[in-house]
């Protein structure tokens, strides 16, 4: 018969286990994002030495005092096989290993693993299918088409939207008309009302030339 006061105790190392193995499935999770990450034919079981960066600069491993990216790869280096370029999900455990002590100093060994592991589990990379755009001072007054001055102003009209062709080049106008003439194309309409003469496609000059024409007997053949 089972002691009543072990039953407990039991009950609390298992949920203990159960809790382990959920953190432990979603640090593989995240090993296994990390290792498709730029990569279509990656089969999630790998990380190169470009991916192993990325996980540990998107999960905080590397902090710039107590881990530096030169940490990262002499570790890198020192879990994988000899002639390998990459490290399995076990080679990926023992580098967690080697650099928990070294970013948190301070904890015991088991701590420093479980606050490692902390920092990666359930991450994914950063930035997936996203293009930011750079924000400066520099880089908004450069892109600023209101300040600009001389014939790179010329390029853009007041919406700061470009002009193509027209602002790029002086596209000279053959009508006998000087450029921008806000009555261009008016001076031939304007000739033929005062002779009299409709201006072109207009309904007086449909019924100018119906008058005009001859509706006089046949010539005889």
């Amino acid at each position: 018969m089972q002691n009543e006061d072990e039953m407990p105790k039991r009950a609390g190392r298992y949920c203990l286990i159960m809790a382990e193995s959920s953190d432990m499935e979603q640090l593989l999770t995240a090993f296994r994002k990390f290792s498709v990450y730029g990569d279509s034919k990656s089969t999630g079981k790998e990380l190169n030495g470009k991916t192993w960066a990325k996980l540990c600069k998107d999960c905080k491993i590397i902090d710039g005092k107590n881990v530096t990216s030169t940490d990262v790869d002499i570790v890198f280096s020192k879990v994988k096989q000899r002639t390998a370029r990459v490290i399995t999900y076990e080679e990926f455990q023992r580098a967690l290993e080697e650099l928990a002590p070294k970013r948190f100093k301070g904890q015991s060994k088991e701590e420093a693993l479980q606050s490692i592991h902390k920092l990666v589990e359930g991450r994914e990379p950063t930035n997936v299918g996203v293009t930011k755009v750079a924000k400066a001072p520099t880089v908004d007054r450069l892109t600023d088409t209101s300040r600009y001055t001389g014939s790179h102003k010329e390029r853009f009209d007041e919406s700061g939207r470009g002009k193509g062709r027209e602002g790029r080049e002086e596209i000279v106008e053959t009508t006998g008309y000087v450029n921008a003439y806000k009555n261009s194309g008016t001076y031939d309409a304007k000739v033929k009302t005062e002779k009299g003469t409709p201006p072109a496609g207009s309904s007086e000059e449909v019924q100018f030339s119906c008058i005009g024409t001859s509706i006089g007997p046949k010539p005889e053949l």
